[in-house]
């Protein structure tokens, strides 16, 4: 993944502006479930919780960000004690079976105190520029929003990058590719206010969640955005026989439909026709009708980085197929 030995640029940049630390508590959450329950893969485990589903009961996922801490105070991968992506759970929810689907609603994201921009080096799309040196931030995070310069403070759009459900057997990596069932997909869209629906493999779905981001822009150019450590707080619901055979994301607008394949062609095509199938089949629209409209008013783009393909074992962090989203805006249902 990375050359354990080469020289690292660090940047202190951001880590003295303003005091205000965001803590984070249990306040308005019915379940909190610390990050010591973080896992490296998702999948049907002894649960860290049981749910009943349609309850509005509020759960709280604490995720880590040890291993950016880790490789800002060290800068050196073989000197790492902590893994990427941990997710925390899983979470089983009573009655979900296998034919359903899991809808997830990201009401409230708590950040921490501080973010993370970090370069590993061989990775990205910027690689080949970034070349072999390391570069680390630490990003302070506080009510004026992300500094992440001297001179640019963004506001916080924080989201979830990593969350799913478990495949009918094995673990599913947290890493990558992004799965039929969830995993890091990185998406924009995972945000508070959005309903995240996943496919339910076994029963009781086992959701994790976990790679909380302040910020990030589409696409992820660099593979690791602003990372950061904090509370997602979500509830849970079960939709009977809704068999998707991808995660969809709805937001106060949009439905967006995430496309997996290879090449990203094949993740385009895969796309559009769920999206097609929801206007057609479970809307009743007339095929010319869907296909008019889709090719009006229905956008599509790239999603995270991930990729939709196992890779290559001997370069586990280049990716293979693409995850790309595609948007149909509410107002045509209306």
């Amino acid at each position: 993944m990375s050359d354990a030995t080469a020289p690292v640029a660090t940047d202190e940049l951001g880590s003295n502006h303003g005091n205000t630390t965001w803590v984070v508590d249990s306040t308005g959450i019915d379940h909190l479930l610390g990050k010591e329950n973080g896992r490296f893969g998702f999948e049907s485990t002894e649960p860290a919780l049981r749910i009943a589903p349609g309850t509005g009961e509020r759960i709280g996922f604490e995720t880590s960000d040890e291993v950016y801490r880790q490789l800002h105070e060290h800068h050196d991968m073989a000197k790492l004690t902590a893994g990427i992506n941990p997710v925390t759970g899983p979470v089983y929810v009573e009655g979900a079976m296998p034919g359903d689907a899991l809808a997830v609603t990201i009401h409230e994201i708590r950040l921490k105190d501080c973010g993370w921009s970090v370069s590993l080096p061989g990775t990205g799309a910027l690689a080949a520029v970034m070349g072999d040196e390391m570069f680390t931030r630490r990003v302070s995070l506080d009510g004026d929003g992300a500094h992440v310069t001297d001179r640019h403070t963004f506001a916080v759009k924080p989201m979830i990058g990593c969350i799913g459900t478990a495949p009918a057997d094995g673990a599913n990596s947290t890493v990558m590719p992004s799965y039929a069932q969830g995993g890091n997909m990185d998406l924009t869209e995972c945000r508070p206010g959005s309903t995240v629906y996943l496919p339910v493999m076994v029963e009781g779905a086992y959701l994790s969640i976990g790679d909380i981001h302040a910020l990030m822009a589409e696409g992820e150019s660099s593979f690791v955005a602003i990372e950061a450590e904090g509370v997602a707080v979500v509830s849970v619901d079960v939709v009977p026989g809704m068999d998707i055979r991808a995660p969809r994301v709805e937001t106060d607008d949009a439905i967006m439909f995430v496309g997996l394949g290879d090449p990203v062609q094949q993740s385009i095509t895969r796309g559009y026709e769920d999206m097609f199938t929801f206007l057609t089949r479970d809307h009743g629209w007339e095929s010319g009708d869907a296909y008019a409209v889709m090719s009006a008013v229905c956008h599509s783009r790239l999603g995270g980085p991930t990729g939709a393909v196992a890779p290559d074992p001997l370069h586990p962090m280049d990716a293979v197929g693409a995850v790309t989203v595609h948007i149909l805006p509410k107002s045509v249902l209306a």
